[in-house]
């Protein structure tokens, strides 16, 4: 009997193998890795156990030694110093790195840091800012994780005598625009300069200045022991930034995010410590997980709902009191953040279906709405993505402008799309998956119409489902603990580095599916190889997947995509899957 349709795609999305499945390897943990191009041992090896030793010097990026001189010379001589910073995680922890070693080679610098207020100056550099800073003395202005697109405001830098450095790691300007005219521009990926590695975020950025600065200051490339000491502890910002941002997990970002996560718990600075403890993390395993969704969250949220120098003060601050104050604030903010994210997430979700936005003829969601919180339309817009797989546009229709988020699936460019498109815009920037964007309200009908259009031609109706990577197949027998804990070391997984997921092929399951947890929310069932001499076979467990144990017959064979790991309870560990997905076959073992 043949498989229904959405059988053949798993009862939730479409399969796709990442790589080829060499059935050559004996182990697990061999076929994974060859599935991720890792075909040398030497290669496989080198990933599996990352180096601080693989990190690039920090030469490979273009003028960063005209910035480190300029900003150590300015130090040195007394001149005041702004670094101007994003107001998200990145561009925070970005701001805390180079304050921190400016402050530690130059202990009276007089370096102060601004970030802009989300909702009243918006993104990136702004000349009213440039100006004000100037007029209060700044001689040197060193952006971070902004800047590459500030054009206009690099002319009023030199116009006013400041000196402005920018280190950014967004999509620099097409180059019929041309680059800023700053002092600096130090980027990975520039056209004509890109870097070996061109994937860094702002905090990555920063890192680099901060330890081409302390070569500088120490006089040789062995660092002073104070200074290197620094640069190991900031590594801990440096992988929230890595991770809040969603830069891929390889390569530099890789060995910065292994080494700078371990690092985040027992930080020497109380603001990240403060903000584990009010997290309910302090005794907890630092992982990308509770980065992405417990710690950078709350860091955001004093961006979104209000003006993110608070959250730099608790990187900042020297007070232990102040950073637990701080720390439980943002935990209140979004608290605050959620409750709004949810109500626009059902009121954008109403409006794309209303205006046909998430059927296969429309192939772009792009909304705005007046009463739309501007500091959450990002969230919701990467929650309407997850629902309807499709970029997606959301925006608050403010006095004289609409300004808000989008984000993007994996295979569209949305800076390129709204490049495309840019006729109709008043400004945007970002990057391939991300960006902001401010449209006159009279233009808005014009842009959503020639930015679906546009969408409609890059993706096809096939495009607008996602899809579930999987590394290779394998059977319950495989999933042995020691294979296990090798593939273990594939982490810290992200954008480019995901969870390992394995094919388990027919296999049986023995008796019911079991729902479990509050208001039966999750599924529980128990896998076998179908050939396995007893029924005995593995856990696997799917989070949220309740409403989907009367799907799943009972005694079903099925193929199932999951994730395998090690679970401790009570003091006993064994291996379980977490379900990702399944597909219901023919048979169905008859009691």
């Amino acid at each position: 009997m043949a498989q229904s349709a959405v059988c053949e795609r798993g009862l939730t999305r479409r399969w796709r193998r990442r790589g080829h499945d060499d059935l050559s390897a004996k182990s697990l943990s061999d076929r994974v890795l060859r599935s991720r191009g890792f075909v040398e041992l030497d290669a496989a090896n080198a990933f599996l156990n990352p180096s601080l030793a693989h990190l690039r010097d920090p030469a490979g990026l273009p003028d960063i030694d005209r910035a480190a001189e300029r900003v150590l010379g300015a130090a040195r001589a007394g001149e005041p110093i702004v670094i101007y910073g994003d107001y998200d995680v990145d561009g925070m922890t970005a701001s805390m790195i180079l304050y921190r070693m400016i402050r530690a080679i130059v202990p009276d610098a007089h370096v102060s840091t601004y970030i802009p207020h989300r909702l009243e100056e918006g993104y990136g550099l702004n000349a009213e800012a440039v100006r004000t800073l100037a007029d209060k003395g700044a001689r040197v202005i060193v952006s971070v994780d902004c800047g590459v697109t500030a054009i206009k405001e690099a002319q009023v830098a030199r116009e006013l005598g400041v000196d402005l450095i920018i280190t950014d790691h967004h999509n620099a300007p097409d180059e019929s625009v041309g680059l800023p005219e700053a002092y600096a521009l130090v980027h990975p990926n520039l056209p004509g300069h890109a870097s070996e590695f061109c994937d860094l975020c702002g905090a990555g950025v920063a890192y680099k200045l901060a330890w081409r600065l302390a070569t500088l200051a120490s006089g040789s490339e062995r660092v002073h022991e104070d200074l290197r000491a620094l640069l190991l502890d900031l590594l801990g910002p440096v992988a929230l930034g890595i991770v809040a941002d969603v830069v891929p997990l390889v390569d530099e970002n890789r060995v910065l995010t292994r080494y700078g996560l371990g690092r985040v718990r027992n930080s020497p600075f109380l603001g990240l410590k403060a903000l584990v403890k009010a997290s309910g993390l302090g005794g907890d395993e630092i992982h990308t997980e509770r980065v992405g969704f417990v710690l950078a969250p709350r860091l955001n949220a004093c961006g979104r709902m209000g003006h993110a120098r608070e959250a730099l003060e608790l990187l900042l601050t020297e007070d232990e009191a102040r950073a637990d104050e701080i720390a439980h604030q943002l935990a209140a903010l979004n608290d605050q953040r959620r409750r709004t994210e949810r109500a626009i997430v059902e009121h954008a979700t109403a409006m794309a279906e209303a205006a046909g936005m998430t059927g296969p003829d429309r192939r772009a969601i792009v909304l705005a709405h007046e009463d739309w919180h501007p500091g959450v339309v990002g969230i919701v817009c990467s929650r309407l993505v997850d629902r309807f797989a499709r970029p997606t546009i959301l925006m608050q229709r403010q006095q004289g402008q609409c300004v808000g988020s989008g984000r993007s699936i994996e295979g569209f460019n949305l800076h390129a799309a709204l490049a495309a498109c840019s006729e109709h815009l008043e400004g945007f920037g970002g990057h391939d998956m991300a960006a902001g964007v401010r449209v006159a309200p009279e233009r808005l009908e014009a842009f959503v119409q020639s930015f679906v259009e546009h969408a409609n031609s890059q993706l096809s109706p096939d495009e607008l489902i996602h899809t579930l990577e999987y590394d290779c197949d394998a059977c319950v027998a495989d999933l042995r603990r020691c294979e296990i804990e090798r593939l273990s070391m594939l982490a810290p997984f992200g954008r480019d580095n995901p969870r390992v997921r394995v094919r388990l092929r027919g296999v049986r399951l023995n008796g019911a599916p079991k729902v479990f947890g509050k208001q039966a929310r999750h599924l529980s069932l128990e896998l076998c190889d179908e050939n396995a001499r007893a029924m005995r076979g593995i856990r696997a467990v799917g989070w949220g997947w309740g409403e989907r144990a009367e799907l799943i017959p009972t005694g079903a064979r099925l193929d199932a995509i999951v994730t395998p790991k090690l679970s401790t309870w009570n003091g006993y560990t064994r291996v379980e899957a977490e379900l990702c997905d399944v597909m219901l076959l023919d048979e169905v073992l008859k009691g």
